[in-house]
């Protein structure tokens, strides 16, 4: 079955907003993962403008679930933080700084090295490793020879393509590249812009996929449904496959 990991970016986001502790983003974690959550993902970035640096080590200290931190190995105080808390997976991402959203994956030919890197030094410290990919048979054949154990599959093209109506032409790359991926040996993974219109036929059609990130559209179904409710209802989306 495939896991859902709940990134809570957002709600550290509006904690963030007025400067107090509400809401409360240990206690926020804790209850999705009662709700039923398989996993927990931060992205902290380093002007902190959500999740901060202290949160991941207060998060780790509680957390029984699968702890996901993403973020940019090029930045040292990341790869710092990471090691520290030594959690069950590092997602890297390629953002640029003061980036927005993460907007595309790794060029894996261009940066093999660099990632061979970097992977084996979060692989040494007993972290499984997950790198951000764009649905290309190329970036995935790149990433099988970095060494990493997964590859998330960054999926806001699909999420578009399946908005305007055409969801077979919107996830042929997605199954061309899990396809792929397997055959190397890869783990997959998913997340951006996934929500609960596009989930299911996601899950339904790409092969192996062990774990999907979902956050803004979550968090944003949460306000309406409930955050209990709307948990279990991303985690049906992945059950009834």
């Amino acid at each position: 079955m495939t896991k859902l990991s709940v990134n809570i970016n957002k709600l550290a986001t509006l904690r963030n907003s007025r400067g107090h502790n509400n809401p409360d983003i240990i206690k926020s974690a804790l209850d999705i993962e009662r709700f039923g959550a398989d996993g927990i993902t931060v992205h902290p970035r380093p002007d902190e403008r959500h999740i901060r640096y202290n949160d991941v080590f207060d998060l780790k200290k509680i957390l029984t679930t699968e702890f996901n931190i993403e973020g940019n190995c090029t930045e040292d105080k990341f790869v710092k933080l990471v090691l520290d808390n030594k959690p069950s997976q590092v997602t890297l991402v390629p953002d640029a700084l003061g980036q927005i959203t993460s907007n595309h994956g790794w060029d894996t030919i261009t940066h093999r090295d660099y990632l061979a890197t970097m992977i084996k030094r979060f692989q040494d410290a007993d972290i499984r490793v997950s790198i951000f990919v764009d649905p290309d048979i190329k970036m995935v054949e790149g990433a099988a020879k970095t060494g990493t154990d997964r590859i998330e599959l960054y999926t806001e093209g699909y999420a578009a393509g399946y908005a305007k109506g055409d969801k077979e032409k919107a996830i042929a790359p997605y199954v061309a590249a899990a396809q792929k991926a397997k055959e190397l040996g890869l783990g997959i993974n998913a997340g951006h812009d996934l929500d609960l219109n596009n989930l299911r036929y996601f899950a339904q059609h790409v092969p192996g996929l062990l774990e999907v990130s979902i956050g803004h559209a979550l968090i944003c179904d949460a306000i309406y449904l409930g955050l209990e409710n709307t948990v279990q209802l991303y985690k049906r989306q992945l059950v009834n496959k």
